[in-house]
């Protein structure tokens, strides 16, 4: 086992658990947060999520492809000081089309059917995030980070 191995299995653990991921993108004046439903490729080297285009999220996203997202492991409890888990994505966002838009949007609703008719309208956006770097921290303080590149 290499010293990327057991980041990777603790990454593609939380995937496997996690649906939810906090977007954060940044606007004119402020950053902003979104929860958004996420999945991730088998190399963990892409995250894909659907938005609506009218949404303050892709519009900061498109004028600024930088962005991050946190997948975590909290269940909101004492115990999470120590045993949580959370994972910082940090690259650049795009909106998908075609033969790449169906690849991911196949993923997308296998992990999430139940929002086929809001990533299958017209006004949504498929977008991907490629990971240039993950910050992984566990038992409270300790940081591994994580080049994809």
């Amino acid at each position: 086992m290499t010293a990327v191995d057991e980041p990777l299995a603790v990454l593609r653990a939380l995937f496997a658990r996690q649906r939810l991921g906090v977007l954060a993108t940044h606007g004119e004046d402020h950053p902003y947060a979104s929860l958004v439903a996420v999945v991730a490729s088998s190399d963990l080297r892409h995250l894909y999520f659907a938005t609506t285009r009218a949404t303050r999220k892709f519009t900061f996203l498109t004028a600024d492809p930088n962005v991050a997202m946190l997948v975590d492991s909290r269940s909101d409890d004492d115990v999470d000081f120590h045993g949580a888990v959370a994972a910082t994505a940090v690259g650049a966002a795009r909106e998908l089309d075609g033969a790449e838009r169906a690849q991911a949007l196949d993923a997308f609703l296998r992990r999430h059917p139940h929002l086929r008719g809001f990533a299958d309208a017209p006004t949504s956006a498929l977008v991907e995030l490629q990971v240039r770097t993950y910050y992984l921290v566990s038992r409270f303080q300790n940081v591994t980070e994580l080049h994809m590149e």
